[in-house]
């Protein structure tokens, strides 16, 4: 069976467009996209699309792609300075010339709507509540709680070790007494490591999950999206020859994608 992210996020858009109607004050979210990048372009215009829909302010700073790093350091801090300004977003990538972890660092912790700031990954690494979740894993959970997939005791291998996906997916999946495997470009024999597996997510940009190698009727989670050689939109797991040995799988796209938008949704949609 299809996990169906568009389905699922479609619901948890709607309850976000309830629950903001009734806030007394309105979220807003400032998104800062630095230089030309076309996909970057389209990923803030999809955000926007999104804030328009549950009835969250959005604001789109557009930067040249020669502004300097102070200068956006100075933006960033305008923003955390705004009392209108609910959120912040820093689309990435950014400009070479510019060092991604300062501008992350910079951002309040409280306006971080994707959960990438020192004190947000802090809190969730030693149990506390973060003021915001990463958008993806937290979209992972929500879709596997969606579908009722149990989590505690559930063998887990997460393939990837970003800090985008692979590190707070650990976090959050500990957090609800999964036991998690995390393989990455060194380890040894991942193909075993995925038969043991109970629920497989994968986020590394590449086709590694193939046929044979997951347990029957165990849970894929697909989150690598990228294109082929066909120029076809694709992911990590070889989508036709695994959903057969599997009670539950991603498409992509259609998956995770929505999840996300929706995950970022209600992080935007918090007030502090």
């Amino acid at each position: 069976m299809n996990l169906d992210g568009k389905a699922v996020a479609n619901k948890i858009l709607d309850r976000i467009k309830q629950e903001v109607a009734l806030n007394g004050k309105k979220p807003h979210l400032a998104v800062i996209l630095v230089g030309n990048d076309s996909a970057s372009e389209i990923y803030v215009k999809n955000k926007q699309k999104a804030a328009e829909k549950v009835g969250i302010l959005s604001t789109v700073i557009k930067l040249p792609e020669t502004t300097t790093q102070d200068e956006l350091l100075t933006k960033i801090q305008e923003l955390n300075n705004n009392d209108d300004v609910t959120g912040i977003l820093v689309q990435l990538p950014l400009p070479e010339h510019i060092d991604k972890n300062s501008v992350v660092t910079a951002i309040s912790a409280k306006k971080d709507v994707d959960g990438f700031t020192p004190e947000n990954v802090g809190r969730l690494a030693i149990g506390l509540e973060p003021y915001y979740y990463p958008a993806t894993p937290q979209g992972i959970i929500m879709l596997l709680d969606e579908y009722n997939i149990q989590l505690e005791g559930a063998d887990v291998v997460v393939i990837g070790r970003s800090n985008i996906v692979g590190k707070p997916m650990l976090q959050m999946l500990l957090k609800r007494n999964a036991t998690v495997t995390v393989c990455h470009s060194y380890t040894k024999d991942i193909e075993n490591k995925i038969k043991t597996a109970d629920i497989v997510i994968s986020a590394v940009g590449k086709k590694v999950v193939r046929c044979k190698m997951v347990k029957k009727n165990s849970v894929v989670v697909d989150v690598g999206i990228f294109r082929d050689a066909n120029n076809q939109l694709t992911g990590d797991v070889d989508y036709a020859t695994v959903a057969e040995s599997t009670a539950y799988i991603s498409p992509v796209p259609g998956g995770v994608g929505p999840m996300t938008i929706a995950s970022l949704m209600l992080n935007a949609s918090k007030v502090y």
